[in-house]
């Protein structure tokens, strides 16, 4: 079936809980990971700071992946053709892909896919870059930010009782390696709200105290622009086809976040309030049904944050060389 291509989710990369997650992608996308994919391994003593900066790795991870660039990911139900591989498995409930490619072409049995669906996983079908070729189609129309804010939906910071969203836990860790190297080592001023509750813990804990002397603003199409040529950091939505961040006045320092949790900031959604019959005077209104709450304090995503960290150049300065190589040991310092 034809597929769009839409830009790499963030929480391409994510483990959440012990539960079984839904799709990576939607049906009709597909995405494709400019990193290396796939094994065997390399530790990092093997690779070098040398050689992996030119793989774009830029502070000490324990290995990398040697496998090709370019791997496709898809929806599992927009797959056609394929087979499952005898002899394949996962830790848990399903496919963690382990094993390597666990999906064989259906015509001539060659490995061209690798099914991942354990738990704790994004379920997602992703394609080896050297089996499969590229059908060109039309061109997709790329729509305009403007449309982007009116069509798109907020995701939810809470989805269940009790649980914080994983899509805002997986966009909060990578949203705070970017916001930490812009901060260039200082307190930043946070406009309060969902976006304390999100980064405000996390920065008490990774910078110096003291004053605030930058200052973060959620900025973006749709929202006023009066003052936010004044900060320092801008925090923006991604677009969901290109990747590209949105570009603020000014020339601030960029925090970047996908669409959907970016609108959940902006644009929150109100639940409706509906009057109460009967018991109470008058006027009085409550809500119906009673807002979501979390049971715990909101952690961005540390192996993400991580992950992210140490492929932003910026990580080689000294004063957050040694901040990464402290936060690689979590019995000794904490993100949160």
């Amino acid at each position: 079936m034809p597929v769009s291509r839409v830009a790499l989710p963030v929480r391409a990369r994510h483990h959440f809980g012990h539960e079984m997650l839904p799709a990576l992608m939607e049906s009709g996308t597909y995405a494709v990971d400019p990193e290396p994919r796939g094994g065997p391994w390399i530790p990092w003593d093997e690779v070098g700071e040398e050689g992996a900066a030119a793989l774009g790795v830029f502070a000490p991870v324990y290995s990398l992946f040697s496998g090709p660039p370019g791997a496709v990911v898809v929806a599992p139900g927009d797959v056609r053709g394929t087979v499952p591989i005898p002899g394949h498995d996962g830790y848990c409930m399903g496919l963690d892909g382990r094993d390597g490619p666990n999906l064989a072409c259906e015509e001539c049995d060659r490995p061209v896919a690798t099914r991942m669906d354990d738990c704790s996983i994004w379920q997602a079908v992703w394609l080896n870059p050297s089996a499969v070729r590229r059908v060109p189609g039309p061109a997709p129309r790329i729509t305009d930010w403007g449309t982007v804010v009116e069509e798109g939906h907020g995701a939810p910071p809470v989805e269940q009782p009790g649980y914080w969203s994983p899509q805002w836990e997986a966009a909060a860790g990578v949203a705070l390696a970017h916001l930490l190297v812009a901060s260039a080592g200082a307190r930043v001023a946070l406009p309060g709200g969902l976006v304390t509750d999100m980064f405000g813990r996390a920065l008490d804990a990774l910078l110096p105290p003291g004053r605030p002397t930058r200052t973060l603003a959620l900025t973006g199409p749709g929202l006023p622009v009066s003052g936010a040529s004044d900060v320092d950091i801008a925090l923006v939505p991604v677009h969901p086809q290109t990747g590209e961040a949105w570009q603020p006045p000014g020339n601030p320092a960029i925090v970047p976040l996908p669409t959907d949790v970016w609108l959940g900031l902006a644009f929150p959604e109100d639940l409706p309030r509906l009057p109460v019959t009967g018991g109470l005077p008058r006027g009085v209104e409550r809500d119906d049904p009673l807002p979501l709450r979390p049971g715990w304090t909101f952690r961005p995503d540390r192996h993400l944050f991580l992950y992210t960290l140490a492929r932003l150049p910026a990580v080689r300065e000294p004063w957050l060389r040694r901040l990464y190589l402290q936060l690689q040991n979590p019995t000794k310092f904490r993100v949160s």
